[in-house]
């Protein structure tokens, strides 16, 4: 049977942000998959050399718009490394209780668009409609839908009153029982399950092999959550469940996601009965001292890791973004190998991707010649290596 090579992306009906992925097809049958990044590249690092420890904050939330609070406690947690700055236990509190809630409303959010992806449209409009609730408790206790602005380097900008804690509280009651219906839904709803199940196989070696993280992993078997196993914020005085399971497919990570649900909860109810009395912030020097820190955080979509150098002046010397979407990216190549074209929409999705977030390819242009090129991700990191060599910088 002959080959043919279709484009896809990077505008297309099946993808929510531009990407470019060049299916090779023998019939409908998916034999080879070449994928492009870079239409998204907005230089957000280099521009957070411009800007001061505090500025950079509100940029690093503008990396995604889902997980806007996964970028800027992870940014700050590693400043707040270098500078031996000791937080508030409140304000540990606040940004996990912020940190789930976020986690709930990503989730909700991926439940309806796999459902929207596969034809099955009412699971998408009744999951929105319930991530409203936590929008709305966004925008009561922070002032935003997205985008939060709730931390700050030391702690968090607002504390959240007694009346707003029993407020969410009450609001899980509402939450816990529609995800009952909709784990309900995905364990018995029969066109549901074969739809999804054998769909987009990862196995376990593939998961260690690839790189993948979060939901992605854990859906394979791999039991590795940064929450547990490198603990930040308040999540070493809470107790939750690491959902794993082994269907190393679409299903299980849609298993794997209602199931964190459930544990974003308990985790939230938790937290509000044993919030600690006291500040939410202490005073942090706008001069950061000379140091470097990494910081990793278990971002709804995966393994969220940030790198940050200090020079001992108020700008940051490098700041290094790695999006869980750049670690999953790869195997979804993998996860899309003897599937069919149709498979393609669901199998994309079910890595949750944010190409905003991912993409470090970028189209030059020079000065001189006016010639135009494209720089890969192995090109760009060279670049960036022997550029930051000739400031002093070793890597």
């Amino acid at each position: 049977m002959a080959r043919i090579t279709i484009p896809i992306g990077p505008q297309h009906p099946a993808l929510k942000e531009p990407e470019s992925f060049r299916i090779t097809l023998e019939g409908e049958k998916i034999v080879d998959v070449s994928l492009r990044l870079g239409y998204n590249h907005r230089g957000i690092e280099k521009a957070c050399e411009e800007r001061s420890y505090t500025q950079d904050v509100y940029l690093l939330e503008r990396v995604c718009g889902i997980c806007s609070h996964s970028h800027s406690t992870c940014f700050v947690q590693a400043v707040e490394d270098i500078a031996a700055v000791q937080v508030p236990k409140r304000a540990l509190y606040i940004r996990t209780l912020i940190a789930e809630l976020e986690r709930v409303h990503s989730h909700l959010l991926w439940l309806g668009v796999a459902g929207h992806e596969v034809g099955f449209d009412t699971l998408f409009m009744y999951t929105w409609r319930d991530r409203e609730i936590v929008m709305d408790i966004f925008a009561k206790v922070t002032g935003n839908r997205v985008n939060y602005g709730i931390n700050t380097i030391g702690g968090v900008r607002r504390d959240i009153s007694k009346e707003d804690l029993q407020e969410i509280f009450k609001a899980m009651d509402v939450l816990e029982e529609r995800t009952k219906y909709y784990i309900q839904v995905a364990t018995q709803e029969v066109t549901l399950i074969n739809r999804l199940s054998n769909v987009g196989k990862l196995s376990r070696a593939d998961v260690e092999s690839y790189g993948a993280v979060g939901p992605v992993a854990r859906a394979s078997g791999v039991d590795r959550d940064v929450r547990r196993d490198d603990p930040y914020a308040a999540y070493d005085e809470v107790s939750f469940k690491v959902i794993t399971v082994n269907n190393e497919d679409v299903y299980g990570r849609t298993l794997v996601r209602v199931g964190e649900l459930m544990e974003c909860y308990s985790i939230i109810r938790q937290l509000i009965k044993n919030m600690p009395d006291g500040p939410v912030t202490v005073k942090v020097p706008r001069k950061i001292p000379a140091g470097e820190a990494l910081s990793r955080y278990e971002a709804p979509r995966g393994e969220d890791v940030h790198y940050v150098k200090s020079n001992g002046t108020e700008k940051p010397e490098r700041v290094k973004v790695r999006a869980p979407t750049l670690a999953n990216v790869k195997a979804v190549l993998k996860m899309l190998e003897n599937y069919n074209l149709a498979d393609l929409p669901i199998i994309v999705a079910a890595i949750d991707p944010c190409f905003s977030c991912t993409d470090r390819t970028i189209s030059i242009k020079r000065r001189d010649t006016g010639k135009t090129g494209v720089m890969d991700w192995e090109s760009l990191r060279k670049y960036s290596i022997e550029w930051y060599r000739k400031k002093g910088i070793k890597f």
